[in-house]
């Protein structure tokens, strides 16, 4: 607990002597959780999430849903579909493209199984709600939702969910061989249709119950004229609960949740209370699982080759820019803002909770060499993006302002 501390402090007061903007520090906390686990090989064995996917499940399950009902309460403006089109070319295009790339390097590059190259591509295709507040929408009620930003926030909102029918898939395919025979119909209706159509419903739904019970009934002695900020984290789970026994797609519900909460009385005070309390727990949270993630990654660098590592940089460097600069070709995005959003897949906490789910179902022959890959990519996404998303994004609002005027 001691070196826990020590070391989120550290890592957001070191780069305050470097910079002058507010500091990312994702990179610093992994580096830091190594250094505390060197000193502590004992824990850093029994925290090896090769052994222990069920603590690495859980703990960054909890970390998404609250992010993810976070990320809706942000946004102040869904008026236009012009401003979804870029949001969806990126959902519909760009992730299945991520997806596919990433497999074949998978199974082709690094010899891994079937089933252990579609989990890779899977668990590796969503942007992180949680690691990428620089490039994301300011609080609520500020207004000033740049394209860029509200693109950015709304993908990684929405691509967490949208990952599990791929990670379902190559679960199938662990479980089942390529032959799949009648299981494939069964999963187009399963777990894309009805899974992903049952978490927008629940979603919905219970947001906008939500906004009713927090806003209007009683209209005289609403909950909202409290500052009880714990209500949100009862959304949160209410939200991801029901529809997780309903069969849906959590993820997908407690960003849909968040976002219909935000449209009841939309300029009222208390989204901002709701919106601080989740983000309190989704820092503490994220800052713990980024140093037990540093902590664990030299168990894991024996897992690791030069394929794996060329797999990370590719993702990183070539397949996410590619894949999303050609998304989004015919959108109302401009040359540079199509790179920065291109380019700023910020990956993270959301491909921990999906191989600690996958890993927990099933024996993958590919298990040790996951693991090592997505803790590179993590690093090396932590790094580059993390150290530069915050300056580049304000450079094109203020190109933005500049062709304004």
């Amino acid at each position: 607990m001691a070196g826990l501390g020590a070391g989120i402090i550290v890592a957001h007061w070191l780069p305050r002597f470097f910079s002058g903007r507010e500091p990312a520090a994702s990179a610093l906390l992994i580096l830091c959780g190594a250094l505390l686990f060197s000193l502590l090989p004992d824990l850093r064995e029994t925290l090896d999430p090769r052994t222990t996917p069920r603590l690495w499940e859980r703990l960054s399950e909890l970390t998404i849903i609250v992010a993810l009902f976070g990320t809706g309460i942000r946004i102040d403006d869904l008026t236009s579909y012009r401003r979804w089109q870029p949001t969806l070319r990126l959902l519909l295009i760009a992730m299945p493209l991520t997806i596919l790339a990433v497999g074949c390097l998978g199974y082709w590059l690094a010899g891994m199984t079937l089933a252990g190259a579609l989990l890779l591509g899977a668990v590796l295709s969503p942007t992180d709600p949680v690691l990428a507040g620089d490039v994301q929408v300011g609080p609520p009620t500020e207004g000033g939702e740049h394209p860029v930003r509200f693109t950015l926030t709304t993908e990684a909102g929405l691509n967490d969910g949208l990952a599990f029918p791929f990670v379902y898939l190559g679960l199938i395919v662990g479980a089942e061989g390529t032959s799949l025979g009648g299981m494939a119909g069964e999963w187009i209706l399963r777990d894309v249709l009805y899974r992903v159509i049952a978490g927008v419903a629940c979603g919905a739904a219970i947001g906008w119950l939500l906004g009713k019970i927090l806003f209007a009934i009683p209209r005289r002695n609403a909950l909202a004229a409290t500052s009880a900020g714990v209500l949100a984290l009862a959304g949160v789970f209410v939200s991801y609960g029901i529809t997780e026994l309903a069969e849906g797609y959590g993820f997908v519900a407690a960003f849909v949740a968040g976002l219909a909460l935000r449209r009841a009385e939309e300029e009222h005070e208390f989204h901002g209370r709701l919106h601080g309390f989740t983000e309190a727990i989704e820092h503490a949270l994220t800052a713990i699982l980024l140093l037990l993630i540093g902590g664990v990654l030299p168990s894991l660098w024996g897992e690791l080759d030069w394929r794996h590592g060329l797999i990370a940089f590719a993702l990183v460097f070539a397949i996410r820019p590619l894949a999303g600069w050609w998304s989004l070709w015919g959108t109302a995005l401009r040359g540079r803002e199509r790179f920065v959003v291109a380019f700023y897949g910020v990956r993270g906490i959301g491909s921990i909770y999906y191989l600690g789910f996958a890993t927990a179902h099933l024996n993958l022959v590919n298990e040790g060499p996951l693991w090592a890959a997505i803790a590179l990519t993590i690093l090396l996404s932590t790094l580059v993006h993390g150290l530069t998303a915050g300056a580049t994004v304000e450079r094109v609002e203020r190109a933005a302002e500049q062709g304004a005027g």
